[in-house]
């Protein structure tokens, strides 16, 4: 959420810094902005909407100047507008910001006394008026962003501009990401490595509590303390193909398509060369001496952790706690001392969930994290991280993450039983070699695209859809709803198929389409069972389910998608493709922005 681009550079600012923020799109916004220096002189444009708003005010009232800031803008304090856009601009300071700074009222107060006007909603205002405070009582630019960053508290990651200073950035984090990007007589600043890809492949990410101050030949950072210190500087192999759509419509259907190929990836990475053992990066982890696992995450990657809950109890005997991080940390549970806690996050930014995590440091024997950036916060700060091996995910609502996750741990909890002795070495290899046909069952399932986009079509039309599972389809229907109604925005929501009598079932009429998850599995007969007392009821089901199951129960239903033959333990992960599917098509058919659906964001950095 909100975006951060700075340069130092060697040619005109303005379309690079433009360029740059494309490559943050995916992660969320809705306004933005550039500042530049040029002559001594400090200027800026911004634009509510898309960034093509923002191009076409350039072209006619283009910003020269070599050094500049850019931002798209996530609203969180203040509503959209070209007014509270950033960057923000006081005196000779501009500043960007992602983030919340919880004392800008306090700062707001005192600088009113001082006689500093406001004109904006935003905290990130306070900001620039605080800088421009200092410089006004005769500190250096320099000087006067570290007592800015000093006086602040909350989560941020800051960029500041001056005016009549050409090779100078000062930038700031504490709770929000921010790396600093190496070329050769210019640098840059960058909320990821995303955004710096097409400048520098080159990279060191800010700690936690760092400053930096940035010119073009020259990065000095210093920590929390003030003393200056020395961060690893990484090449980064950015595959520029994966952020670009393929001949695809959107990143999203790129995405999903991606699915059997990284999948593929991550099982190469995770299995022995035989295939029929688990080889993790950090041989330390011991599931025999753990009596229980915790699980936080957010959004899908909760579901994710609900969906490992089955198999770490089922498979592993290992019992298995699960919340949401924003709940989490703020209900203080007590943690025994032999606790693994695991954290799942795509971004591994996720404000909640790196909040929740730094809860546990302490409490629980170890801390593993479950990402797909492996230089993220999350993975930094854990014990142990492992990769998801997804690649760079561009659409806002997660699909090839979520699958790649759900592999990652069921991969753990195959590893968990064989370490407590729950499972055999060979049925641990027969598990194995089950799970490496999912690639292949994953391509099958891609094949009935048609056969779902026709189905959605009809969904397109629906006011209110219900999502039921029974079992490890349980948390696949809560995905399922998650998809349709973050990028269709149609009311949906998912439900136990149990737990349909228990107030559900007075949803249902004949204009409520009832998506229903159904293997044939232990669990097929009473999920079949939950269905006919929807359709009693006039509801309209599509039932996905496979050969064996349609045979049983396709009568009386709306629609049908049959699914290839998927071991019951692995269900999830296969049939998380229609689901996806289905929220991709009904979008497409109501015109809805896939990739950036409104008011979300892919990395949400504030709480």
């Amino acid at each position: 959420m909100c975006g951060i681009v700075g340069i130092l550079g060697n040619h005109e600012a303005a379309p690079i810094l433009v360029e740059a923020l494309k490559r943050l799109e995916y992660r969320g916004y809705d306004s933005a902005g550039i500042a530049t220096v040029h002559n001594g002189h400090l200027d800026r444009r911004r634009a509510v909407g898309k960034l093509v708003n923002l191009s076409d005010l350039l072209v006619h009232e283009p910003l020269a100047g070599k050094a500049g800031i850019g931002h798209t803008r996530w609203a969180t304090h203040g509503a959209p507008s070209v007014t509270n856009a950033h960057p923000h601009k006081a005196g000779p300071v501009a500043v960007v910001h992602n983030g919340i700074i919880e004392n800008f009222r306090e700062l707001r107060a005192e600088l009113a006394t001082k006689g500093y006007d406001f004109v904006t909603q935003t905290d990130t205002e306070t900001v620039a008026l605080l800088a421009q405070s200092h410089v006004e009582a005769g500190l250096s630019p320099v000087e006067a962003a570290m007592a800015t960053i000093d006086a602040l508290e909350g989560a941020f990651a800051l960029c500041f501009l001056f005016d009549g200073e050409e090779d100078l950035l000062v930038a700031a984090r504490k709770g929000s990401p921010l790396a600093i990007g190496h070329g050769k007589g210019e640098n840059f600043v960058g909320s990821d490595a995303i955004a710096l890809a097409q400048m520098t492949d080159q990279i060191t990410y800010l700690d936690e509590g760092d400053r930096a101050v940035i010119t073009r030949e020259s990065v000095s950072i210093f920590d929390a303390t003030g003393a200056q210190v020395q961060r690893e500087r990484r090449t980064i192999a950015m595959d520029a193909a994966r952020i670009e759509k393929a001949g695809h419509k959107h990143f999203m259907a790129k995405e999903i398509a991606e699915q059997p190929t990284v999948i593929a990836e991550a099982l190469s990475y995770y299995l022995s060369q035989d295939g029929a053992g688990i080889t993790l990066p950090n041989p330390g982890l011991d599931f025999a001496q753990y009596d229980r696992i915790v699980m936080v995450a957010c959004g899908t990657a909760f579901y994710a952790c609900y969906t490992a809950k089955y198999w770490f109890e089922q498979v592993a005997r290992l019992p298995v706690e699960i919340d949401v991080a924003s709940e989490f940390r703020y209900r203080e549970p007590p943690v025994s001392p032999n606790t693994l806690a695991i954290f799942v996050s795509q971004s591994g930014e996720t404000a909640d969930t790196l909040a929740a995590l730094r809860y546990m440091k302490g409490k629980a024997k170890t801390i593993l994290s479950v990402v797909n950036v492996a230089e993220s916060s999350i993975a930094r700060e854990s014990d142990m991280a492992l990769p998801i091996l997804a690649g760079v995910e561009i659409g806002v609502a997660s699909t090839k993450a979520f699958s790649c996750q759900l592999t990652v741990l069921a991969l753990l909890a195959l590893e968990a039983a064989r370490a407590r002795g729950e499972m055999s070495a060979d049925t641990l290899a027969a598990r194995l070699s089950e799970l490496r046909t999912l690639p292949g069952l994953l391509t099958r399932a891609l094949d009935l695209d048609e056969t779902l986009n026709a189905v959605s079509n009809e969904l397109s039309e629906a006011k209110d859809v219900l999502f039921l599972g029974r079992g490890m389809m349980f948390p696949l229907a809560l995905e399922g709803a998650l998809k349709l109604k973050e990028i269709s925005y149609i009311h949906a929501e998912g439900y136990a198929s149990g737990e349909l009598k228990h107030g559900p079932i007075a949803l249902i009429d004949s204009h409520t389409p009832v998506i229903v998850f159904a293997p044939h599995d232990a669990l097929f007969d009473k999920t079949v069972s939950n269905m006919q007392e929807v359709m009693a009821r006039g509801g309209k089901v599509l039932l996905v389910s496979d050969k064996k199951g349609l045979e049983v129960a396709r009568e009386g239903v709306w629609q049908t998608v049959q699914m290839p033959e998927v071991p019951d333990i692995f269900a999830p992960i296969l049939y998380a493709i229609p689901a996806q599917l289905i929220a991709y098509h009904t979008a497409v058919a109501k015109g809805t922005d896939v990739d950036q659906p409104r008011n979300l964001a892919k990395s949400v950095t504030v709480e």
